[in-house]
């Protein structure tokens, strides 16, 4: 779509503004183009590329900024990924060592904020479906009762349960035996079609009871069967690009909190090959309209498992993030397979 010489004149505008935060000026195109162009020819481009849409003009300024679909172009074809400096390299080397999966998936979400400085993402690998060992009750107060799930692999989960009635001690006792003799055992797939029908047959007071029972249970277990990590999202605070709409950074970190959202994204980058990146709207997220994501899948014995990444403003030096992302994502594949 463009010709040589509006490439270059892209190129130097997205790697100036990446650097200085301004708006870049023909007279700023013409020093480190190279080229030997005159200002109106560089004038008359700038007004082309501003027309398809690569670049912007804004209010305050003469010079342009690079839009989404500038930054596209940029990432697709004029971008010279640079090899990674050594003692960046030392440092992922040196953190992602074989140890503990759990301890590694930190390490890792840690490593991409040190070295980006700004927020890394780890969606650690889903754990296999836990099964019942025990549930039990305790009752806390006239209608608050503590619900203790222990699972096969030896994970303990509570969860408080706001009741409309009271329960007696030896109530909480039935009910928790008659839950442990049919779920032992069983996941909670297995539990909910298997006592769909059986539960019906219960006194309708009780029913209550192990229906809220079932699903704070189901719930439990599946925040406990994979996790997302996220490290340095206060770094996003310091970035002008980010924090001078606080509305859009209220919703940033909404997300974050929530995760689910962010977890998608990662799991769409995670089903392709090699790095994948998403700049502004091409998230389909809106608290990421001013942002990109740097995602790569990570792998167990040859097999995907989870994705790294990591999210900070569409102005970001893209040729130093990229490969600390792809790195991190291979370390991590080949830590995790030998731990």
């Amino acid at each position: 779509m463009l010709d040589k010489r509006a490439q270059s004149l892209l190129k130097v505008l997205v790697e100036r503004y990446i650097t200085e935060g301004q708006p870049v000026g023909s007279r700023t195109l013409s020093k480190y183009a190279g080229l030997e162009l005159s200002p109106a020819t560089i004038r008359n481009v700038m007004s082309d590329l501003e027309e398809l849409g690569f670049i912007a003009s804004p209010h305050t300024s003469a010079g342009r900024i690079p839009t989404a679909r500038g930054y596209r172009l940029f990432v697709d074809t004029l971008l010279t990924v640079k090899p990674l400096g050594s003692q960046d390299m030392h440092d992922i080397q040196d953190a992602i060592q074989p140890d503990q999966p759990q301890r590694l998936i930190s390490q890792a979400s840690h490593l991409l904020s040190q070295l980006t400085h700004f927020a890394g993402v780890v969606v650690a690998p889903r754990r296999q479906q836990p099964r019942i060992r025990q549930i039990e009750f305790l009752s806390l107060s006239e209608k608050r009762i503590l619900l203790i799930i222990v699972t096969d692999g030896g994970d303990v989960q509570n969860r408080i349960l706001f009741t409309q009635r009271t329960y007696t001690p030896s109530e909480l006792t039935e009910a928790a035996n008659y839950l442990n003799q049919h779920c032992a055992g069983l996941d909670f797939a297995q539990i909910r079609s298997g006592l769909k029908a059986e539960l019906q047959q219960l006194r309708a007071d009780m029913l209550e009871l192990m229906n809220q029972a079932l699903d704070a249970s189901t719930l439990a277990v599946r925040e406990s069967a994979g996790q997302t990590v996220i490290s340095g999202e206060k770094n996003l605070l310091g970035i002008d690009d980010l924090s001078s709409n606080m509305g859009r950074l209220r919703a940033l970190f909404d997300m974050f909190e929530q995760r689910t959202g962010l977890v998608q994204l990662l799991e769409v980058g995670s089903n392709a090959e090699g790095v994948q990146i998403f700049i502004g709207g091409e998230s389909g997220m809106a608290p990421l309209d001013e942002c990109s994501v740097i995602a790569a899948p990570y792998e167990i014995d040859g097999r995907v498992v989870g994705s790294v990444g990591v999210v900070g403003p569409t102005r970001m030096a893209y040729e130093r993030v990229i490969p600390i992302v792809d790195i991190t994502a291979k370390l991590l594949s080949s830590a995790l397979s030998a731990s």
